[in-house]
């Protein structure tokens, strides 16, 4: 397993999943609601960093690995996973847009799988949808984890129309794949 700046990135992003929940368990005589909230947001913030940080240094570096390749998306799915379990658990977004955004990140993770055990990963590549679904959940959930008026905007509101636009986006993005997957899985419904 190689070791680099980018992989340590990625590791501390996979880190930062506990301290996030973690917040939420402190008694209430060492944190406030906003305060927990408050170091929630930050948390994920700079785990999306992290995100941004380890691809652009892996490429600047030339650090690139196929670990590196694999760890990197399955943090970002653990990090952003375990935020929208903490905005249900609390009651700021439904458990049918976790359901959607966890659902599609599971189906879609498994079909990059498969198509890449066939040779056709080029079918599920990353696309500009997949892009724009995820800025706008990694915008929308740093809003709902901060739960209050954020420069004269109520980010809970906006968090919400955000938060439901990606699970929209999700479903979009996810019936894009599968469309574009849909003549392997076709040609290969019948092998065994």
């Amino acid at each position: 397993m190689p070791f680099n700046l980018p992989i340590l990135l990625t590791w501390l992003r996979i880190l930062a999943i506990p301290l996030l929940i973690a917040v939420y368990y402190l008694p209430t005589d060492w944190a406030s609601a906003h305060e927990r909230d408050l170091a929630a947001t930050i948390i994920f913030i700079a785990a999306a960093f992290t995100d941004w940080a380890d691809g652009y240094l892996a490429r600047k570096l030339d650090q690139t690995s196929a670990f590196g390749a694999f760890l990197d998306p399955v943090a970002d799915k653990l990090m952003v996973a375990a935020a929208l379990i903490v905005l249900v658990q609390l009651g700021r977004t439904d458990a049918i847009v976790a359901t959607i955004i966890i659902g599609r990140e599971i189906t879609i993770s498994a079909l990059r799988e498969w198509m890449a055990r066939i040779g056709a990963t080029k079918s599920v590549a990353v696309s500009m949808l997949g892009k724009i679904k995820t800025a706008a959940q990694m915008v929308a959930i740093p809003l709902l984890l901060y739960h209050a008026e954020f420069l004269g905007t109520d980010s809970r509101q906006f968090g919400n129309w955000l938060i439901w636009i990606a699970a929209l986006l999700t479903l979009w993005s996810m019936g894009y794949y599968l469309r574009m997957a849909w003549p392997e899985i076709a040609a290969r419904s019948h092998e065994k």
